[in-house]
């Protein structure tokens, strides 16, 4: 099994309770699964088998998580969580949700 599909799982498996909300969705995003919440993006699994969230700065920064890298550079708001901390994804990505789902009208 390649690192994206286990991480998938491992995603599937810890939001298992967020895709039972009405407005939360799951469908392909940045060739991954993603989740959304009213169609704004707030966790995907990345190539390489990690999980990718949407948070404060402040809250990446408290959580001691890498930023993103897109083409070379980090993208605001987005960041990768390892799978080394996979016990934590559940928890992470709820938080992510309740971040996209505060600032998304």
């Amino acid at each position: 099994m390649d690192a994206r599909t286990r991480g998938r799982e491992r995603l599937a498996e810890a939001a298992a309770d967020l895709i039972d909300r009405p407005d939360v969705s799951v469908g392909r995003m940045f060739g991954s699964e993603g989740y959304s919440v009213r169609g704004k993006l707030f966790a995907f699994v990345e190539r390489g088998g990690d999980l990718v969230v949407k948070l404060s700065e402040e809250r990446i920064a408290e959580l001691a998580l890498a930023p993103m890298v897109m083409r070379g550079r980090p993208m605001r708001e987005w960041a990768v969580v390892p799978f080394a901390r996979d016990a934590e994804w559940g928890g992470i990505a709820a938080e992510a949700l309740g971040f996209v789902d505060e600032i998304t009208p």
